[in-house]
């Protein structure tokens, strides 16, 4: 059975992962720029405050783990009122030791394990913009066992540790969104697979992408009618159902751009489209530029 969200991650390409261990005590307060690359924490001791911009705040105790597939402005704080710090983090240099906030001595208040990772897939916003701004999970040992495994290749210069490290991060990735797949979740791909009949039919349009579907028969596969499969999809995933559809065809056209060896008439097949002119159309039309010119520019390191 097709699996669209191993398909994202998979096309999301992460790699590469950045740790460090983070503490605070006393009165002290972090307030990080956005970032915009993928992050995560999980608490290891103690407690704190975390207020994601645009959202509530939530407290952070001993085992819950935090992903930001894109990360926002955010604060870290105690419980005590306190003006955080500023801090830029495209721009402080990464610490090679722990990083300790608000008094320096004594036991902390809080003790985390922080860290981010790249996605190399220059496609990477669309397919974030499927995905929660934030995601809080609580009780999960398994995801604080895989973040002390990334942890510890991530530190460590052993053979293979970069292939180890890239397939550790797509099970972190996948352990942490299936475990917020619920229908309360944000407009986006975990709300739309938490729906049992949306998700039949996002099965399908990933399965066969080259298929002219259409909402009509989308709808029949779900057991809806068109008007509430339309409205239920675009409200439970953020896109309409052929929009959806669409992006995820240029995504996967993009992913086999980038490969070089596939001839464009047949990425056009693969895609749903009649011939290569025609994908060619509505590929300049979708990215902005054509598919052979798209193929020959530089994006950066492939798997």
């Amino acid at each position: 059975m097709v699996d669209p969200l191993s398909e994202v991650i998979t096309l999301l390409q992460p790699r590469t992962v950045f740790s460090k261990i983070i503490s605070g005590a006393g009165q002290w307060g972090v307030s990080y720029s956005a970032f915009e690359q993928p992050s995560f924490c999980t608490v290891l001791e103690g407690s704190c405050l975390l207020k994601v911009k645009e959202q509530e705040a939530i407290t952070l105790k001993m085992g819950d783990f935090v992903l930001m597939p894109a990360t926002p402005g955010f604060t870290m704080s105690g419980f005590e009122f306190v003006t955080p710090e500023q801090i830029d983090p495209k721009t402080t240099p990464s610490p090679t030791g722990e990083v300790r906030h608000g008094r320096q001595v004594g036991k902390p208040d809080v003790r985390m394990l922080a860290g981010h990772f790249l996605f190399d897939s220059p496609d990477a916003s669309l397919l974030v913009s499927l995905l929660p701004v934030l995601l809080h999970v609580r009780g999960m040992e398994r995801l604080s066992i895989l973040v002390q495994l990334v942890r510890d290749e991530s530190i460590e210069q052993r053979p293979g540790r970069e292939h180890v490290l890239t397939r550790l991060v797509e099970v972190l990735l996948v352990e942490a969104l299936r475990s917020t797949t619920e229908e309360n979740a944000p407009a986006g791909l975990l709300r739309g697979l938490a729906d049992t009949k949306l998700a039949a039919a996002m099965r399908l349009m990933h399965g066969d992408p080259a298929r002219s579907w259409t909402v009509e028969e989308l709808a029949k596969k779900a057991a809806l009618s068109r008007s509430a499969f339309f409205e239920r999809f675009t409200r439970a995933v953020g896109l309409p159902p052929m929009e959806y559809l669409l992006a995820w065809r240029m995504a996967l056209a993009k992913d086999l751009l980038r490969r070089n060896n596939v001839a464009i008439a047949a990425i056009a097949e693969r895609v749903g489209y009649g011939s290569a002119s025609t994908f060619s159309t509505a590929f300049r039309r979708y990215v902005g530029l054509p598919p052979g010119r798209y193929a020959r520019m530089d994006h950066g390191t492939q798997r």
